[in-house]
């Protein structure tokens, strides 16, 4: 999938407590980091959505957005944001993929359980895949390699194990 366009998504999703359509033509002209994860009201999935709550505003600072997604319906994540004060803090949209439509059209849909894997991609401003990583269902992602993977995406030049921003790309 690396190199190519994502593949076009259109849901509903709950955020910042409403429910709205939200689609992959809406991130045009901008990074987007959209994550997948098993379910709500689970033990790894939260951390997650708290790191990226977290980091969210930085994230925003590199022109980039976030859109998480589950094949929970919009009412299971309205509930689990008020009912759990991590998942409160979530200000991105987190996308009902019900169907598992989504989760399949960006491979990580796991046929037997029917929930999502942990996948996340990097899609640059034209719809590009620039970056994908799909992990165990038990091993939560990392917004700090995120983070490092998205800035060394946007220097646009050759960046050598363990980059950080700021040090200098490889001239070829």
């Amino acid at each position: 999938m690396i190199g190519k366009t994502a593949p076009n998504f259109e849901a509903e999703a709950y955020s910042n407590g409403e429910f709205k359509n939200v689609k992959l033509s809406d991130y045009k002209g901008k990074w987007l980091v959209l994550f997948f994860y098993p379910a709500d009201f689970t033990f790894v999935c939260p951390t997650e959505l708290e790191g990226f709550a977290d980091d969210y505003d930085k994230f925003k600072e590199k022109n980039a957005e976030i859109v998480a997604a589950s094949v929970d319906s919009v009412h299971v994540h309205k509930a689990w944001a008020e009912s759990d004060k991590r998942i409160a803090r979530v200000h991105f949209p987190i996308l009902a993929d019900r169907k598992g439509v989504v989760s399949r059209d960006y491979g990580v849909l796991n046929e037997e359980s029917g929930n999502a894997h942990r996948g996340l991609f990097i899609i640059d401003p034209e719809g590009i895949i620039k970056y994908m990583v799909v992990t165990d269902d038990n091993v939560g992602r990392s917004t700090d390699e995120t983070y490092r993977v998205l800035s060394a995406l946007q220097t646009g030049g050759l960046c050598g194990v363990n980059w950080k921003e700021g040090q200098e790309t490889i001239k070829k």
